[in-house]
């Protein structure tokens, strides 16, 4: 299975008023298509794969066939709309890998989310809206997990200060290669607009955490009836130190070789392995961590063998827990910045962090690279590619 080519849209903030807010999703995610149709006129793809979480609204409906009919792609194009909360976009390239690999042919896939327009949580699933169903599941607001992994780690506010500021800086370092313009009803949107400025881990110390702003701390007992040794939960999440909100699109060419040749076109990376899991509820955000350490079992590997790593920033505590676990140094993970700083547009990000990887081990020479995502849950999902390229 084969990665072709790798393409996203700018990262637009997401309020009203952000730079991709005047674009409806299925628009979005239609332009990603067309955009990869004008890179390769010899694919005749055939199928569109594309994760996107909040499913209502203007995201409801099936958002990958209507991109496809909205795109240049032939009536005849078969479409699949994948969730699986923030692992959505990668696992809906690696199912477009294998349809591609057992149907001989090549496979559009990536994703889109559009927060601004459909807010998170807004189509109103009973795990997380129905106090209920809520309570039966074990549901835990994210910032909390965030914070019960720092507990659990002995993470502090001012390492997950530390590592958001390097974030920033990181992203404002990097100029990305794969990022195609947007044209929108107030101009054309050609660069990411979340990352800010002249972050520091000074500036970031003075904001409120995210648990006692958004609270009550009724997951706290939970927690500590898991874990009764752990002591108070420390709540050192902000959201200055959480994933930005984003909107954004994704696309890759993949599939079968043969196929790919076929067309005329040269792989840029094999895929080498792949594994999605689920993890502790309760900690929710290390099902990451977890597909990590299968992934590499797949592949008969360690983490030493892997040269760089796009690790899903949800929170800046899960980052440091998924660098020592691994014994990973800062050299070999989110080189260009991260979610913290970029943004994280769920259905989206699968995408846009392989094609991040690819350019950083283009531009780094280096061979062999993993993408990672923490969902929601205990979910996560984990990739190994080589660079061909």
């Amino acid at each position: 299975m084969y990665i072709f080519d790798a393409l996203y849209t700018p990262r637009g903030a997401a309020r009203k008023g952000g730079a991709l807010s005047g674009v409806a999703p299925a628009d979005l995610l239609a332009g990603t298509i067309d955009s990869m149709l004008t890179r390769a006129p010899e694919a005749a793809p055939a199928g569109v794969f594309a994760g996107c979480v909040t499913q209502s609204a203007e995201q409801g409906g099936h958002i990958a066939r209507t991109a496809a009919l909205l795109s240049g792609l032939p009536e005849h194009t078969a479409a699949l709309t994948l969730n699986n909360f923030c692992c959505s976009g990668l696992d809906a390239i690696w199912t477009a890998a294998l349809h591609g690999s057992a149907q001989n042919s090549l496979q559009l896939a990536g994703g889109v989310e559009s927060m601004s327009r459909v807010a998170p949580f807004s189509d109103g699933g009973p795990y997380y809206s129905d106090p209920k169903m809520m309570q039966r599941t074990g549901f835990v607001p994210l910032w909390f997990a965030a914070d019960f992994v720092a507990t659990l780690e002995g993470i502090s506010r001012e390492e997950a200060d530390a590592y958001a500021a390097r974030s920033q800086a990181r992203a404002q370092a990097r100029t990305p290669a794969s990022v195609i313009p947007v044209e929108t009803p107030h101009g054309r949107v050609t660069s990411n607009e979340t990352p800010r400025v002249g972050v520091t881990a000074e500036s970031l110390a003075g904001m409120e955490p995210m648990a006692e702003k958004l609270g009550p701390m009724i997951a706290d007992k939970a927690f500590l009836a898991a874990y009764p040794d752990a002591g108070p939960v420390n709540h050192i999440h902000t959201f200055g130190n959480a994933p930005a909100l984003a909107d954004a699109a994704s696309m890759l060419l993949v599939g079968d070789l043969a196929a790919g040749e076929a067309a005329g076109l040269r792989p840029k990376a094999r895929i080498v392995s792949y594994a999605t899991v689920a993890d502790d509820k309760l900690l929710s955000l290390t099902g990451g961590l977890k597909a990590a350490r299968e992934v590499l079992d797949k592949a008969g590997m360690s983490a030493s063998d892997i040269d760089l790593f796009e690790f899903n920033e949800a929170y800046a505590a899960v980052c440091i827990q998924f660098m020592r676990h691994l014994d990973i140094d800062l050299d070999r993970m989110n080189t260009g910045g991260g979610a913290i700083a970029l943004g994280h547009p769920m259905g989206a990000t699968g995408g846009i962090l392989l094609a991040t990887l690819l350019e950083c081990l283009e531009r780094e020479g280096k061979s062999t690279g993993m993408v990672v995502i923490s969902g929601a849950s205990g979910l996560g999902s984990a990739m190994i590619i080589e660079r061909l390229s």
